[in-house]
């Protein structure tokens, strides 16, 4: 099975409260940055890695997003207490205790009915890191009709057989975490399940994290970025339908 390990919470960001062009509000009882034209029908749920929603580069993912027509939306799913590597008396074995991935698949229910309410016809979901976790239990309940995993941790090969919905696995060449070696398991599993659309690529000279704790100033680990962002924007305009 897929961990939380070491490599999932290296190069943390700095957290920016007011990053982003979108806004800070209550939504299904939690705390979400939302971006995007309230009038769209299509919707995707951002769910964090360890860090947290109040990630620059996830939010400007967020808003990237939001630029091609659905309604954004990253819940706090940690309630204001995100991972911090700093808070020694706290490691990161400590504190997932508290904020296990099935917090977060109750959390998003609520989200997700908040957001059928607003009109929403269709949502995808995007789990980052150990926000895959929480992404796929929505994908195995048919809670989306569609799911991409961003260097997914915690995600087990038995939980990659029971998906039901649309999905796409986007996995690391250089990952202890999700090691290549079971992504490409992943990838059998599905392969099985002809009546699952999924697709599974592993992203050449990358680390895990590579798609949301790059250095903006480091060419290369930005074009890795926002490949990965386009083939997660192309998976979604297709399925989140």
């Amino acid at each position: 099975m897929a961990k939380l390990g070491p490599q999932c919470c290296q190069n943390a960001p700095t957290r920016i409260p007011n990053a982003g062009s979108g806004h800070v509000e209550k939504l299904g009882g939690l705390d979400a940055y939302v971006t995007g034209s309230p009038e769209s029908k299509f919707a995707i749920l951002l769910a964090s890695d360890a860090f947290g929603f109040e990630a620059p580069n996830l939010r400007k993912l967020a808003d990237k997003v939001a630029a091609s027509g659905f309604y954004v939306v990253i819940p706090d799913f940690f309630r204001g207490d995100s991972y911090s590597p700093e808070n020694q008396d706290r490691p990161l074995p400590v504190w997932i205790k508290d904020h296990g991935p099935e917090k977060g698949f109750e959390y998003s229910k609520p989200v997700i009915e908040a957001l059928k309410s607003r009109g929403i016809d269709a949502i995808g979901a995007t789990g980052i890191c150990f926000g895959a976790k929480v992404v796929v239990e929505l994908a195995k309940r048919e809670l989306i009709q569609s799911a991409v995993l961003l260097h997914p941790s915690l995600v087990s090969l038995d939980d990659i057989k029971e998906v039901k919905a649309p999905i796409a696995v986007f996995g690391a060449e250089i990952d202890s975490t999700t090691p290549p070696e079971l992504v490409q398991q992943f990838a059998e599993a599905l392969a099985s399940k002809p009546e699952v659309k999924s697709y599974v690529k592993i992203y050449n000279n990358v680390e895990h994290g590579w798609s949301v704790r790059y250095n903006v100033d480091d060419a290369e680990a930005v074009k890795a970025a926002e490949e990965a962002h386009k083939d997660m924007l192309e998976w979604s305009l297709i399925h989140v339908k």
